[in-house]
């Protein structure tokens, strides 16, 4: 008899799932979740089987919690009287409260503000710069149309006189070179030769330059057919 009477007691005092989710605004897939996942409360036996709901991604969402942040968590809900912890799962204002108040939520917070802050000071650095870049800008279209093309100009000029100075003193160029002055002095030396059959000059004179002629002919050639040579082995 007091078996049954204290049975009946306890069914009666137990509340049912659905008297929670009733208006609760969390969405029905977390509050059908509630009945398997209850928290004991030290409050009284009646609250055994009441808990606050779970996402149903919570193995995903708590893992990025520290396990100092999930126990100062369960310590500010283990304070929690049973109509306050009831409030949280209809009030959506009061979840808001204590999600705010937790130390992680101040921490993102007060991060997400700073950087919103450096930013929006960044920007407005950006923005009174924007003339003086705009004057820089002017300035270098003012260079690049008159003294970079000046420049530019001159750079050219000097490019052609170097191209003419690297084949002037190219090895081909040298060895052409040395070639007509051996033609010279070849034609010089025939020259002489005339005069003196023609009576133009004297015996002494014309030994004199012909040896003369000779002898820088002979050295030309020399080093014409030395520098061919070396150009033919490279």
């Amino acid at each position: 008899m007091f078996k049954s009477f204290w049975g009946s007691q306890e069914q009666q005092a137990q509340p049912h799932p659905q008297e929670i989710s009733t208006d609760s605004w969390y969405p029905p897939s977390v509050v059908s979740s509630t009945s398997s996942s209850r928290p004991t409360t030290p409050t009284a036996s009646s609250s055994s089987n009441l808990s606050i709901p779970r996402p149903p991604d919570r193995s995903n969402s708590m893992s990025n919690i520290s396990p100092a942040e999930a126990a100062g968590i369960i310590a500010l809900l283990k304070d929690k009287s049973l109509d306050d912890l009831r409030k949280l799962l209809s009030d959506k204002d009061a979840y808001q409260n204590l999600f705010h108040s937790l130390e992680p939520v101040k921490t993102q917070n007060r991060v997400r503000d700073e950087l919103r802050n450096e930013t929006l000071q960044l920007t407005r650095a950006n923005l009174e710069k924007e003339p003086q870049i705009m004057e820089l800008r002017n300035q270098c279209r003012i260079i690049r149309t008159t003294e970079l093309a000046t420049a530019q100009e001159k750079l050219h000029d000097l490019e052609r006189k170097k191209e003419e100075i690297l084949k002037l003193y190219s090895p081909a160029s040298l060895l052409h070179r040395l070639q007509e002055a051996m033609n010279e002095t070849e034609e010089e030396s025939e020259a002489l030769h005339r005069q003196l059959l023609d009576r133009e000059i004297d015996l002494i004179s014309f030994v004199q330059k012909y040896k003369k002629l000779r002898n820088m002919y002979h050295k030309r050639a020399l080093t014409h057919l030395a520098a061919k040579t070396s150009i033919t082995k490279q």
